[in-house]
């Protein structure tokens, strides 16, 4: 049997189970692929570093280090609307395992590397890192069960970092593993059980002609195809841009500071803190998304996406407010906090523009969209973190995340509430002649 066959065999009995087997294997084998990833992207952000700090420099040494892997980041989402949009099928799991490997071996560079010349090798991480997430949705769009499965994976984006963190600090607590080799040892101790998932989600069968019928045909995208379907919706497609720019930013804000916030509250000798809110946000973010996939009718999954980001604004700027008044206490609004942003969040990852393209009923896919997107959110995040450090530098760390919380909610949902009115006017009901949205779509 050839190496080729052996990824395959899986798919021999995952091919007639479409039902709750195969959700299970999919969305399991997509979550544990994209858990691991996180091991090699977050665990250096525990450490503060300050022993390393310049006196000469602009910037602390970790803020150095997030700038250089977030401009890494932003290089490959910038690279990957091209590069996402035209992977063929038969080479996403190679691609994958290629780019861990680069990312493990940039965090080797970064720990045998002389100071400050080691803050290059976070970029080649960063840029090793930054297709993962378009390579691993590609194996679950298109799909009726798309809502359910990317409800599944997107928890690592709650989960993950803060459980990958807690790994890194024991290491360095329990084992006595230095901070500068902890993150590649934590990326090496991930390794085995990502290449396994790798292999699990590589055997999932291409979707269903009932997939295709109900979700559209899901293909790869040449330059012309992607030009042709932006200028179509363009209004559309830049506002929701905007606003998860505004997302991305205060997202990665949040979790590559979130040890400075937790600490300002008064939680920063509390190792497990993390873990405490990112299972209980999780909880929350997993029962309100996975409900959008009763939602049968695409056009109408599309607007209720629009929805369930204005119900995360709303409760990303109450919250605070309630925090404010002493009405929660810090725990609770930094789980509400988190709730809010997640529901915000993650459509954008996983449901808003899958279900955008079943509603409009042209031949694409998501990938295309989420680089779009993922390239101007990066920019928010670089934006955001250099403003603090630049622009406010005398505010504290709670008192700038505070003071965000408000602006991005605010801003933010102007500019879905804008995108709304525009896609009620773009994608009218389907009637007879309206050609851009086919009968069985509705």
């Amino acid at each position: 049997m050839n190496s080729l066959s052996l990824w395959q065999v899986p798919a021999k009995w995952l091919r007639p189970a479409q039902g709750l087997a195969f959700v299970a294997f999919a969305a399991c084998s997509a979550f544990m692929t994209y858990f691991c990833m996180y091991a090699f992207r977050k665990p250096f952000s525990v450490n503060s570093y300050t022993e390393l700090d310049q006196e000469h420099w602009l910037v602390s040494f970790k803020i150095a280090l997030i700038l250089s892997q977030v401009f890494g980041y932003l290089v490959a989402k910038f690279i990957g609307v091209k590069v996402i949009a035209e992977m063929q099928h038969a080479n996403r799991a190679k691609t994958i395992l290629w780019m861990i490997v680069s990312a493990e071996l940039a965090l080797i560079l970064f720990a045998i590397s002389p100071s400050p010349l080691n803050v290059i090798w976070l970029f080649f991480n960063g840029l090793s890192l930054g297709m993962i997430w378009g390579l691993v949705f590609s194996y679950l769009e298109g799909r009726k069960t798309t809502e359910l499965l990317g409800a599944v994976l997107s928890v690592t984006f709650i989960l993950a970092s803060g459980l990958v963190r807690t790994v890194g600090k024991w290491l360095m607590v329990e084992i006595q593993v230095s901070e500068m080799w902890m993150p590649a040892v934590t990326g090496a101790i991930f390794l085995p059980l990502l290449v396994i998932s790798v292999f699990c989600l590589n055997s999932l069968p291409a979707p269903t002609t009932s997939d295709e019928q109900a979700r559209q045909k899901r293909a790869p995208m040449n330059g012309a195809q992607r030009w042709a379907f932006f200028k179509e919706y363009g209004v559309g497609i830049t506002l929701l841009v905007l606003s998860f720019l505004l997302f991305t930013g205060f997202r990665d804000f949040r979790d590559n500071f979130s040890s400075e916030i937790w600490h300002a509250l008064g939680y920063g000798q509390e190792p497990a803190i993390f873990a405490y809110a990112g299972v209980r946000v999780a909880l929350i973010v997993l029962i309100a998304l996975a409900a959008l996939v009763l939602i049968k009718n695409n056009r109408i999954a599309f607007f209720a996406n629009h929805g369930f980001i204005l119900l995360g604004t709303a409760l990303l700027a109450t919250s605070t407010w309630a925090f404010e008044q002493s009405l929660l206490d810090a725990k609770a609004w930094m789980v509400l906090l988190g709730a809010g942003l997640y529901i915000s969040y993650i459509p954008y990852n996983c449901f808003l523009f899958d279900r955008m393209i079943s509603a409009v009923g042209s031949t694409a896919n998501a990938g295309f969209l989420l680089y779009l997107a993922d390239s101007a959110g990066y920019v928010g995040s670089v934006g955001i973190l250099l403003y603090k450090t630049f622009g406010s530098p005398e505010l504290s760390w709670l008192s700038f995340f505070i003071m965000a919380c408000y602006w991005v909610a605010a801003i933010a949902s102007v500019l879905v509430v804008s995108s709304l009115l525009y896609f009620s006017f773009k994608l009218k009901p389907f009637r007879p002649g309206y050609s851009l949205q086919p009968a069985h779509q509705n």
